[in-house]
């Protein structure tokens, strides 16, 4: 059973990615988010546990880490610092594992677009998490829609991304495949991308 402490767990793909992995995995899953009540409808289920924390608490972190397995962050806001306080709390707490949610042309590789400084927080934060030292997968999706289908193909760092949209959903199925497939994306940077059959 993988114990996968989720930060940010409010956020959109963090949702669906929590209801494909109580589906499809016997994964415990403590949600952190700074308004726990948000989440509430979800702490009757006896494999997930509330947790209420800001994403740059090193220490409170540290504490929510204790016993994990893989840390999955989808953030927002000051991305930069909260991935900094994840990687040294996950340092301190002995936790290797991380996957982390970043945005398509963070390293210019979209094809004839030419993202300036909306993508700072997510080039800045990726950066930290490729140098890390940790087991890391960073993800770059495509532009989110919520049609509920699993169909993506992916790019790896250095390749051009191709076609422009994803599902929520798709990305949550990579979630779940880095979750049970342990050696699966380690060290790589998975640009995700819609309009192919799932991979």
């Amino acid at each position: 059973m993988a114990h996968i402490l989720i930060i940010g767990a409010h956020g959109q793909i963090a949702r669906v990615a929590t209801r494909l992995l109580l589906e499809r995995t016997d994964a415990t899953l403590p949600l952190c988010l700074r308004r726990a009540r948000r989440l509430e409808a979800l702490a009757s289920n006896p494999r997930v546990r509330l947790v209420e924390a800001d994403a740059t608490d090193e220490s409170a972190l540290e504490t929510a880490m204790a016993g994990q397995d893989i840390v999955y962050a989808n953030l927002s806001g000051d991305m930069a610092r909260q991935a900094r306080a994840i990687v040294m709390a996950m340092k301190k707490a002995g936790v290797r594992r991380l996957i982390f949610i970043s945005s398509m042309g963070i390293y210019g590789e979209v094809p004839g677009e030419r993202y300036r400084s909306i993508l700072d927080p997510y080039r800045d934060s990726a950066a930290i998490v490729e140098n890390s030292g940790l087991d890391f997968t960073v993800i770059r999706p495509a532009w989110l829609n919520d049609d509920d289908v699993i169909a993506y193909g992916m790019t790896r760092k250095g390749e051009a991304f191709a076609k422009p949209t994803v599902s929520r959903t798709s990305i949550g199925d990579l979630i779940v495949r880095l979750v049970k497939e342990p050696g699966f994306g380690v060290g790589e940077s998975l640009g995700v991308h819609g309009n192919k059959s799932a991979s």
